[in-house]
């Protein structure tokens, strides 16, 4: 039991927490490309990627993890991009932090979602049946690429009022 939750309950809150982190991020990043600031659902981006961090490190394991530390990070960017838009306002070079960080907080879900998808779906699974199959190699770093565009793109165009 974690959280009054059955290990089957505590994941599916997890997965959840983590997949609307990752639906809202899509609005998320076309507000920054589009200098929008779209704050109600920036907000709910920040939540459930913090949340679905902090549950990551609720669950049984022996030792560090790989995971633990994608959540470590998560959350310290996360924090910085918090920061950055409650606190400095964006001021300066607060903005160019505020955009990296966001990316950087979405790119790492989304590594995960991608990690996720080749253990636990059979025919992503066969394609790449471990970590260092060329697959999955292939496909992270496509993932990394278009993030990494995204990120510089972001940080151009975001230019809120």
């Amino acid at each position: 039991m974690i959280l009054g939750l059955s290990l089957t309950q505590f994941t599916f809150l997890h997965v959840f927490l983590s997949l609307v982190g990752i639906a809202v991020g899509v609005f998320v990043i076309y507000g920054l490309l589009t200098s929008k600031r779209l704050s109600i659902l920036t907000t709910l981006f920040f939540l459930t990627t913090v949340l679905a961090s902090l549950t990551g490190f609720l669950f049984p394991s022996k030792g560090f993890t790989p995971a633990l530390s994608i959540g470590f990070v998560s959350l310290v960017v996360l924090g910085l991009a918090i920061v950055a838009l409650y606190v400095k306002k964006l001021a300066g070079s607060w903005r160019s932090i505020y955009v990296v960080t966001v990316c950087i907080a979405y790119y790492l879900n989304f590594f995960v979602l991608v990690a996720q998808a080749f253990s636990k779906i059979d025919l992503f699974h066969t394609i790449a049946p471990s970590e260092s199959s060329p697959g999955y190699l292939i496909s992270q770093l496509a993932v990394f690429v278009v993030f990494l565009l995204l990120t510089i793109r972001s940080v151009k165009r975001f230019h809120p009022e």
